[in-house]
């Protein structure tokens, strides 16, 4: 199997290019959709009135990053058919695992002395959550985030199978057509795409962590 530069350089340049706005589309929606049930989830998770809910709710998220994005879709598929939605549901199951995870372990481990002294300033629930709890947890549940956004970046190649395009379909062309160009190509794009999407999001973790924190 030859390597042609020339069809190297034309995929990277040319070809390559028109699939990136789709896959960041591919990767951007689901991580959001996913960002919020799972913060949410583990917020919730760690009051007290549904502590005992953790374990339960965490075995299912579990089974949605066990379960293949491929097969997902095919359960879906008699509802939703194949395409973009599919891909978007199948990316966002996949995605909620570290983000909840990480939440519910960032959460849970705030010193009790941290929550009885913001308590003993007269700070509501609502107040010792969002004043205390959450800028506390930040590094933690922005960790998570960031290995949910790296995952979903590479995951979202196999969304081409199902007619989700994306830069998995340059990718596929370049596997079923024997031409590792394109491979290498979409590939490039793929590992450049998770390095600058974990940079933004350690970025915006810098942004809204406390000043001690930094």
């Amino acid at each position: 199997m030859n390597f042609d530069l020339d069809i190297f350089m034309d995929a990277l340049t040319q070809r390559a290019p028109q699939y990136l706005v789709e896959h960041l589309q591919l990767v951007v929606i689901p991580l959001s959709i996913a960002a919020f049930i799972a913060l949410s989830a583990g917020i919730i998770l760690t009051r007290p009135g549904f502590r005992h809910l953790a374990d339960r709710v965490m075995v299912l998220f579990n089974a949605g990053q066990t379960i293949p994005p491929l097969a997902v879709i095919a359960i879906f598929f008699p509802f939703l058919g194949l395409g973009y939605g599919p891909a978007i549901l199948a990316l966002t199951i996949y995605a909620l695992l570290p983000i909840s995870r990480n939440t519910i372990a960032a959460v849970s481990a705030v010193p009790r002395e941290v929550l009885d002294a913001a308590r003993g300033m007269g700070m509501t629930s609502w107040q010792v959550l969002c004043r205390v709890e959450l800028p506390l947890s930040v590094p933690t549940i922005m960790a998570g985030i960031r290995t949910s956004a790296v995952l979903t970046v590479s995951t979202a190649v196999l969304a081409a199978l199902v007619g989700g395009k994306g830069m998995g379909a340059i990718i596929f062309a370049g596997i079923n057509f024997f031409r590792p160009e394109l491979v290498l190509a979409g590939t490039i794009y793929i590992g450049a795409m998770a390095v600058a999407m974990e940079r933004v999001i350690a970025f915006v973790e810098w942004l809204i962590s406390p000043a001690h924190l930094k």
